[in-house]
């Protein structure tokens, strides 16, 4: 008997989160289309929920669409903590913590109902979470893979950019309270800063603008500099990008670390060593 439970809780667990097998892929864009479809329920629910023309029979089919939603999510979730090695330890995971925040809006509904009447807006929003799973399915995309790596290669180089544009912020906010003061809207230093992040990013709201000739020499300065902020970044994750595309085209061999290789090649040409799988494949 123990051993027919192992082996259904293996045959669940590759079915789960076994992403490598046709099945495993399929179940996970079928847990993504279900959120998905939730997500456009609870927007349409948002659309239509101020019209006083909606019947109690419609008000119940996004009762039971909710429910029915929950259910399904509920099981998958349980389900999954059951067949994980450790089951603690998956729902502590950041994955787990998403698939336990998809499933509790309606639990929060049946707890704590004074919340949702006097926070309908958060109940609404805790639903609208659920567009996260798609995350779940955006990580076995190969260029996201990429994507990723470059951002964690380029990490060093990017908290030290930003951390001296945040330096330029402050410093420029500084400024600009000393030279417009409160009389022109800059009534404190958090408010100047403020407007230096506005004016960095270019956004521009309009708000607070500066009135003095100094002040508006300053504002061009930090608009230019602005400009940084969009190309320095993007060269960085472009030149990461490359080379993470060259070392992955590389196939290098494990045995004479011979790089220029065929993308159909199985063996090392200078060797004769298995070559590893193309990723690009």
């Amino acid at each position: 008997m123990s051993g027919n439970i192992s082996s259904l809780r293996a045959l669940l667990y590759h079915f789960l989160f076994d992403q490598n097998t046709r099945s495993g892929r399929q179940f996970e864009a079928f847990c993504g289309l279900l959120a998905l479809l939730s997500v456009a329920v609870v927007f349409t629910e948002s659309s239509v929920g101020s019209d006083p023309r909606l019947t109690l029979g419609e008000w119940q089919l996004f009762i039971w669409l909710e429910i029915i939603f929950t259910l399904l999510l509920t099981c998958e979730y349980l389900l999954r903590v059951l067949t994980w090695p450790k089951p603690a330890r998956y729902v502590f995971s950041f994955w787990g913590i998403i698939d336990l925040a998809t499933m509790l809006p309606l639990y929060v509904l049946w707890l704590w109902p004074e919340f949702t009447i006097h926070y309908y807006f958060a109940w609404r929003a805790m639903r609208a979470i659920r567009v996260l799973r798609i995350l779940k399915l955006l990580r076995y995309m190969p260029a996201l893979r990429s994507l990723w790596r470059s951002l964690l290669n380029a990490s060093n180089q990017l908290i030290l950019f930003y951390s001296f544009i945040a330096i330029v912020m402050v410093a420029a906010g500084a400024l600009m309270y000393g030279i417009e003061g409160k009389a022109n809207g800059f009534t404190s230093l958090g408010v100047a800063v403020y407007w230096a992040v506005v004016t960095v990013t270019t956004v521009g709201y309009g708000d607070i603008v500066p009135h003095t000739a100094l002040g508006r020499f300053v504002a061009s300065l930090l608009i230019l500099i602005g400009y940084l902020v969009i190309a320095i970044p993007t060269g960085i994750l472009t030149a990461q990008m490359s080379q993470d595309m060259q070392r992955r085209s590389a196939r290098e061999c494990v045995r004479c670390h011979q790089q220029d290789h065929a993308a159909n090649a199985y063996y090392c040409k200078t060797c004769g060593e298995h070559l590893p799988p193309n990723e690009e494949k």
